[in-house]
């Protein structure tokens, strides 16, 4: 077993691995450490090489270059059946003429584990996953959380050193999903075996996940903690993809101890906390949480814009507005209505409002602007 610069013992590592389809890369030059005991998630949209990766983890795909290694040892050429990991599909595969006690046990029975150990290893699992008392059922008798419940058992019985998932809540409603995801939580820190999880869905990722991978077009955009990928996302398109976040650019016109002014040319300065380059372009989001809406007289130019409004929706606690900027950018703001004054009822599409920020709510991104230009709306 590898360990990482900070001593703690690494269980899957990649170095520089792609894999090619023809002229497609799937997954291009991509280097991470997945450490023991976590909980990982491959986040990203369709296409971005996130199964892909968990494939060539499992040995049903190979690298056309680079490394795998899983627990230290380079596991290429090495089949899955003789990798110490298991999958868990989106798609359950259980065994219909067989009952949840003998769809549990049956790799151990490939393994030709004796029986009265598969068994007992078999209701372990049930009672893991809390099944105990349905282990004489058919699948066709449970429901779907509780068919995806025997897979994580069936694949958690042989005691891998890495579980695999590949979007495994995908075909569950919402309220199961969330379930699950509670259910896939506890039973982690439970077993503590390391998890690789792989979704689209950034809110699964965001709520389970120790570190989450956020990957486009074949390589890794970020791998950090949640709060670091939402709070502090190092490229546009990680704060595009997580959450909603509203972008401006321009020329930096002050940079001084980690504090800077952008000028957007567009009569809007913003000023935020980050190492900028005085002189150079750059672009910053905010979330539409940290916006709010100004009545009344206003103090100060800099983290201030004048915007018309466009569309004004409730949603519970919160009130979301979609304003246009000057110049056409269209802004997101969503606050809270405990948060507002009575004057904020009377908004309505069509008036100008004025829309300010604190300077520790501009994110500095690291790269060129975004694929979706001028922010997000719903």
């Amino acid at each position: 077993m590898t360990s990482d610069a900070g001593g703690a013992s690494v269980d899957i590592e990649f170095r520089s691995v792609t894999k090619r389809f023809g002229d497609l890369t799937a997954v291009n030059q991509v280097s991470f450490q997945v450490l023991q005991g976590e909980f990982l998630s491959l986040l990203g949209p369709s296409g971005c090489g996130k199964t892909t990766s968990l494939r060539m983890i499992a040995g049903f795909e190979q690298p056309d270059e680079g490394q795998i290694l899983i627990g230290g040892v380079d596991s290429i050429g090495t089949p899955p059946y003789r990798r110490d990991v298991n999958t868990v599909f989106q798609q359950y595969a259980l065994f219909p003429h067989m009952t949840i006690l003998d769809n549990v046990a049956y790799g151990l029975k490939q393994k030709r584990v004796a029986k009265s150990e598969r068994y007992a290893r078999a209701r372990e699992a049930l009672e893991l996953v809390r099944l105990t008392g349905r282990e004489k059922h058919r699948p066709s008798m449970l429901s779907g959380g509780q068919q995806q419940r025997v897979a994580l058992a069936r694949a958690l019985v042989n005691r891998p050193r890495v579980l695999l998932l590949d979007e495994p809540l995908g075909a569950l409603d919402l309220k199961l999903r969330k379930e699950m995801q509670i259910e896939l939580t506890r039973i982690q820190q439970q077993v503590g075996i390391t998890f690789i999880y792989v979704t689209h869905d950034q809110g699964e990722a965001l709520a389970m996940s120790d570190r989450i991978a956020v990957m486009s077009d074949g390589v890794v955009e970020q791998l950090d903690t949640p709060a670091e990928i939402y709070d502090r996302p190092r490229t546009a398109f990680v704060a595009d993809f997580i959450g909603e976040m509203n972008f401006l650019e321009g020329d930096v016109t002050h940079a001084e101890d980690g504090e800077f002014d952008l000028d957007t040319r567009s009569g809007i300065v913003v000023r935020g906390r980050g190492e900028a380059t005085k002189g150079r372009p750059a672009r910053v989001g905010i979330r539409p949480a940290r916006l709010h809406v100004v009545t009344g007289s206003v103090d100060g130019a800099t983290n201030t814009a004048h915007a018309v409004v466009e569309t004004k929706m409730y949603l519970g606690d919160e009130v979301q507005i979609v304003a246009e900027l000057k110049g056409g950018t269209r802004f997101v703001i969503r606050e809270q209505r405990a948060g507002t004054d009575d004057l904020h009822d009377a908004i309505r599409p069509g008036e100008p409002i004025t829309i300010q920020w604190e300077p520790t709510a501009p994110v500095l991104l690291a790269d060129a602007p975004a694929p979706n230009e001028g922010g997000n709306d719903d």
